[in-house]
């Protein structure tokens, strides 16, 4: 049961818009929104994080695989579920998404990726020169590198939303590894 509440009637006046526009593009509000919705300036800024890496230059099939690595590292069941779906809908395939839940991938880019968002979490950003090397070495820019690092930070702030406050799962569910 969630710690805060999630009843989307009582969420302040100012959350009232983004709630709506959220619930279109959902198709429903998934119930992280719900529980962000009860501070409008957090809420705001959850929701601008996500459309602005949406549209991004790492696609969203490699955003979804690095939420999806976060999420296990993190142990949050909320936004491994939710990624791993949202991940499907982007095009990864069921063992793609298992195997970026795991940190890995048969594509090298992907890969590197992969190792340096969950080396971000477990350093806690501490990476070397080496790490940068190894996504450009892999095709990454600058650009990119700071997209990667933006993932990181937006989905630390969703896995500490989810398990901090106890926000149940309402996206099919995905064991953790």
């Amino acid at each position: 049961m969630s710690r805060v509440s999630i009843q989307t009637e009582s969420a302040p006046a100012a959350s009232q818009p983004l709630l709506s526009q959220i619930h279109q593009a959902f198709g429903a509000t998934p119930n992280m929104f719900k529980a962000v919705a009860n501070s409008p300036a957090a809420l705001q800024s959850m929701w601008a994080a996500f459309g602005a890496l949406g549209s991004g230059t790492l696609g969203a099939r490699l955003g979804e695989q690095i939420a999806v690595a976060i999420a296990n590292r993190n142990r949050c069941e909320y936004c491994l579920a939710a990624h791993t779906a949202l991940g499907r809908k982007a095009g990864a395939s069921s063992a793609e998404m298992a195997d970026a839940q795991g940190g890995r991938a048969a594509d090298p880019r992907t890969a590197a990726a992969l190792a340096f968002a969950i080396k971000m979490v477990e350093q806690r950003a501490q990476v070397t020169d080496a790490d940068i090397a190894s996504l450009r070495e892999n095709g990454f820019g600058d650009e990119q590198i700071v997209e990667i690092i933006a993932h990181v930070a937006l989905n630390l702030f969703t896995n500490y939303i989810n398990v901090a406050l106890d926000v149940p799962v309402d996206f099919p569910k995905v064991a953790l590894k």
